[in-house]
């Protein structure tokens, strides 16, 4: 029991220090929880007009640019599928497109 007494209980050190940094984040530590800063925080005027037009306008040029490149994207994989299925399939993969001189297959129910 001597030598349990010489020897310096570590436990009880690391959780007293343990405890310490807990109470130390809300006060002069680098750690700042949950605050959130901002990097570009807004203008406490409103900007001339002149400004804001130009910004409107090219935001506009932006819009129209997104906007078409999303149609012509939308058209193009269209038409690489209608081609993709007319690869697998070996012909015509919309039925409707069809030559009027065959006619559409008769299921069983139809007899």
């Amino acid at each position: 029991m001597s030598e349990k007494s010489q020897i310096p209980d570590n436990n009880n050190a690391a959780s007293s220090s343990a405890k310490k940094p807990s109470a130390e984040i809300g006060s002069n530590s680098s750690y700042t929880g949950q605050r959130m800063t901002y990097p570009n925080r807004a203008e406490s005027v409103n900007p001339d007009q002149a400004t804001l037009r130009e910004q409107w306008k090219f935001a506009i040029r932006q819009y129209s640019k997104w906007y078409s490149h999303a149609w012509g994207t939308a058209i193009l994989a269209g038409g690489v599928f209608f081609g993709l299925g007319w690869i697998i399939k070996g012909s015509n993969p919309l039925p409707s497109l069809q030559s009027s001189s065959k006619s559409p297959p008769k299921s069983n129910e139809e007899k």
